[in-house]
Order: structure tokens, then C-alpha cells, then sequence
């Protein structure tokens, strides 16, 4: 384009006028630009062989990203869609709790930024609106105390999102607070537990099941919070995957109480904390630590504990 940087075409167009032998000033009369600009690019460009396009090309590819480099609070530019995906969706459940759409996609932008902070013109950027768009949804956020401003080493305001933010969340139920927690549950799994984005989406699932399981848990009774804890005490007795007809037959019960104790395990999720109870692919069920109950540091810690306990020798009883 007239006027803009040199793309590849142009410089190929140049190396082949160059070889013709005309000058400097023909040369941008027919790209449109100034002869200054092209006696700049061959002279920068100029190599034993001559003015090469190609090679030409890479520097200046190498020179505009040194002249820009990545802005904070832009997504990685290998940012897997699962993760934008992951922020519309969880935008739209947070509306579905009476949350307006625009406050509550910079909700989800703040709550899975690194940091769990962002300037407004990092917002911008990564919802792709106006900064009229973000400053009205920052403003109804401070107005319910879900983000408060602070100031960074280089005076500019960020928008902060506080640890017990969930405290002050939403004060009543419109029935999505049991999707609001397996969707920051499903968020756990894509940022992972270790990272800042996984930790704070970990307590908000906490918070958020917790609330639906005060609201919508009274209708399991005593007999099936009790069968739900002995199903747990079972997977974990046993440490491998156990079918229905599994538990059953090990429990001297019918079927269909097996299921029902599964079934209230699966709709209240605390009756299992620190553990979960999951489904596998041949049907059966097994348990398995929480994945926002341990950080990725803390599960390595402990498996290169137990390997070093393994391989280490036994020593001598001492008299």
C-alpha cells in the first residue's frame, strides 16, 4: 500500500528493478513512494550479492519486532481458542446471574488475566471495544465492589480483582451458581491448578458450589448423604475403578441404591471434598484428588517424595 510499510511483493519488485538497472527515483515513482524511502531500504538491505528481497524481508521482520514488543496484559499469541472460549462463555454464565453482558466480560477478562490485573487499555485490546465500553463496565464493578483501582511503579491504573471478591459476589440465587462452579471447575482444567488464573477460578468454584449446594441440597435426606460417604469410603478402600453392580455386590446392596448414593455424591460435590468422584470410559467409577486442592508444584513435590522413598534403600534397625 502507498505510503505504508514495504511488503514482501514490494521488495521483490525492487530486487528486480535493481537488477535492470533503474535508479532510486523510477523505482518509487512506480511503487508511489518517496526515493527516500527506497534508497533507505537499499541501503539497509544491501548485501555482498546485492539487494536480496527475501533476506531483506526477514530483517525487517526482525526489526519491527524489536520496535514492538508484546504489551502487558495481551493474550500470548499462541493463545489456544479454548481459552478465549473459555472467557465468552464464562462471561455469558456470569450474565445469566444478573451480571450486564459488558461488566461481565471484563469480569472474566480481570479473572483470568495472569496477574488478576489489567490497565483499561489492556481491556480494550483483549475484548476488542471502546474504552467508553470498558470505563461504564469498570464503574458498575466498583459500584458492587467486585474490582477496585490501584496505581502500578509507572502511575498507571489497574483494575484489581481481590482473593474474597466471591464474598461480595452475588447475594441471590437465579439458579446459575451451580453452572457458575462447573464452569470455573472446567476453567481449572484449561489454565491449570498450579497458575493464578486456576487458584482464584478454584476458590470461586468453591464459593459458588457452595451457595448452590445451601440452596438446592435440602432435598437430598440424611440416608443418601450416608450412602454417598460409604461409596466414597468403598472407591477409596478398594483404590480402582468399581462399576455400579461393583458396589452393589460388595455393599450387599440393590443396584439402584448404589446409584442413588452416586447420584448425590455427583449433585452435592462437598460430600466428597478433598476428593471427586469421576465417571471412566468402561463406566466404572473412581476417585481422585480434587485438581484445585493441590498446586502442580505441590503434586510434584509429593511424587518426587514417594519415588525417593521408593528407590531409596532400607536402612539397618540400629540397637
Amino acid at each position: 500500500m502507498p505510503g505504508g510499510r514495504l511488503t514482501h511483493d514490494d521488495r521483490r519488485r525492487i530486487a528486480s528493478w535493481l537488477a535492470e538497472g533503474l535508479g532510486y527515483a523510477e523505482i518509487a515513482r512506480r511503487l508511489g513512494r518517496p526515493t527516500s524511502t527506497i534508497s533507505r531500504e537499499v541501503a539497509r538491505n544491501r548485501a555482498p550479492g546485492g539487494y536480496l528481497a527475501d533476506r531483506a524481508q526477514q530483517v525487517a521482520g526482525r526489526r519491527a519486532r524489536r520496535r514492538r514488543p508484546a504489551q502487558d496484559g495481551e493474550p500470548p499469541a499462541g493463545e489456544e481458542a479454548s481459552v478465549r472460549e473459555f472467557v465468552e462463555r464464562f462471561a455469558a454464565l456470569l450474565a445469566g446471574t444478573g451480571l450486564p453482558r459488558m461488566p461481565a466480560r471484563v469480569f472474566s477478562c480481570l479473572l483470568t488475566a495472569e496477574a488478576g490485573n489489567l490497565t483499561s487499555a489492556e481491556l480494550v485490546r483483549r475484548l476488542k471495544v471502546s474504552p467508553a465500553s470498558v470505563s461504564k463496565a469498570v464503574g458498575y464493578l466498583e459500584g458492587m465492589e467486585l474490582v477496585r483501582r490501584t496505581r502500578d511503579s509507572g502511575r498507571r491504573e489497574r483494575y484489581v480483582i481481590d482473593d474474597d471478591v466471591w464474598l461480595r459476589a452475588f447475594e441471590a440465587d437465579t439458579g446459575a451458581h451451580g453452572e457458575v462452579a462447573a464452569a470455573a471447575r472446567h476453567g481449572i482444567e484449561i489454565f491449570g491448578a498450579g497458575t493464578p488464573a486456576g487458584a482464584r477460578l478454584g476458590r470461586m468454584a468453591g464459593f459458588f458450589a457452595w451457595i448452590h449446594e445451601q440452596m438446592h441440597g435440602s432435598d437430598l435426606t440424611d440416608a443418601a448423604v450416608q450412602d454417598g460417604l460409604t461409596v466414597l469410603a468403598a472407591l477409596v478402600h478398594a483404590a480402582r475403578p468399581l462399576t455400579v453392580a461393583d458396589l452393589a455386590a460388595a455393599l450387599g446392596w440393590p443396584a439402584r441404591r448404589a446409584a442413588g448414593a452416586l447420584d448425590a455424591i455427583s449433585r452435592r460435590p462437598a460430600l466428597s471434598d478433598p476428593l471427586a468422584v469421576a465417571r471412566t470410559g468402561r463406566g466404572a467409577y473412581a476417585v481422585a484428588p480434587r485438581p484445585d486442592r493441590l498446586s502442580s508444584a505441590q503434586r510434584d513435590a509429593l511424587t518426587a517424595g514417594a519415588r525417593s522413598r521408593r528407590d531409596k534403600p532400607d536402612e539397618p534397625l540400629q540397637s
